[in-house]
């Protein structure tokens, strides 16, 4: 009895699978979540509205439309009005022109909180890790009292404490914004990067970096940072709308962005107040704020499930 040959592409004919770079593995399985792909989409139109939306409106945030807001008996335009796409506030400010507006300081606070973030967790977690003993103790007891704290609490209080200060006042209230939700996020950063350390400092390419007289600002630096380099993206990600929801906290209980700079906040508190007459007020920047939120979510949760190693080569 003949036997049949193997052909192209049958059972016997496989060879070994390809390698499969792990960035290649992450953004593959990345590309494969719906949700995460519509977010990181998002993220982008949010991130080119915030560099160039505002140029781009067809009015000033601070414009007033006097002639079309009497007309219409000193009351807000309603959307779709001439000149005016999502109509106006009580004041005759083109509510769009103030959307696009709030949009360029709810990404500025995205992405400026982080890099403070970035910049107090990552050296503080790294320190601990590394050093341990007293130092990881001291900084450690130190991170637990500024995570014990109430977020929300010290950033109202920080932002009340300097609200009338050359601070306060700097690029209309934002560089303080920038500083209080700051001072508040590292905590989480610094305890995961200080486990990362931990877990890889006895790792045999530490000791062998150790044997040949490597320093240690060159084994953390060059050995141990780079590779938790993916949790800290996810946490990075996953803080953003964390940042975002402060931001527009402080602003719509009225110490966040200073009058007449549009933050989404702002927006949703002045619309409260026209809920029954105009409700597009408070709508659209509902909307906007909740589109933000969901998509920096969406993202992060898909960059989690894609660099998770324990899921590689399952999807």
């Amino acid at each position: 009895m003949a036997t049949q040959s193997p052909t192209f592409g049958g059972p016997t004919a496989l060879g070994p699978r390809p390698v499969v770079s792990p960035r290649r593995d992450a953004l593959r399985r990345l590309r494969k979540n719906r949700l995460a792909v519509i977010g990181a989409v998002v993220v982008v139109v949010l991130l080119l509205i915030a560099l160039v939306g505002p140029a781009l409106a067809p009015w000033h945030y601070r414009v007033q439309d006097l002639d079309a807001l009497r007309a219409n008996g000193n009351r807000p335009l309603p959307p779709l009005s001439p000149g005016h796409l999502l109509g106006t506030d009580q004041l005759g400010r083109d509510l769009f022109s103030r959307l696009l507006d709030g949009a360029q300081i709810s990404m500025s606070v995205a992405v400026v909180v982080q890099l403070v973030v970035l910049l107090l967790g990552v050296p503080i977690g790294a320190a601990a890790g590394w050093f341990g003993g007293r130092i990881d103790n001291y900084l450690m007891r130190f991170t637990d009292v500024v995570y014990a704290f109430p977020d929300l609490l010290f950033i109202i209080l920080l932002s009340v404490a300097f609200q009338d200060t050359v601070v306060g006042d700097a690029m209309d209230g934002l560089l303080l914004i920038f500083i209080a939700i700051g001072l508040t996020a590292w905590v989480t950063m610094a305890r995961l990067v200080r486990g990362q350390v931990l877990s890889l400092k006895e790792s045999e390419f530490i000791e062998a970096a150790r044997a040949i007289g490597v320093s240690d600002r060159r084994i953390v630096t060059r050995h141990l940072l780079p590779n938790p380099i993916g949790p800290v993206i996810v946490a990075v990600t996953l803080g953003i709308p964390s940042a975002i929801l402060a931001e527009a906290t402080l602003s719509f209980i009225g110490i966040g962005i200073q009058s007449p700079r549009a933050s989404w906040g702002s927006l949703i508190d002045d619309g409260s107040r026209w809920i029954q007459s105009a409700p597009h007020l408070l709508i659209f920047p509902a909307i906007a704020l909740a589109i933000a939120l969901t998509s920096f979510t969406f993202l992060g949760d898909g960059l989690r499930d894609a660099l998770d190693p324990k899921l590689r080569g399952k999807q």
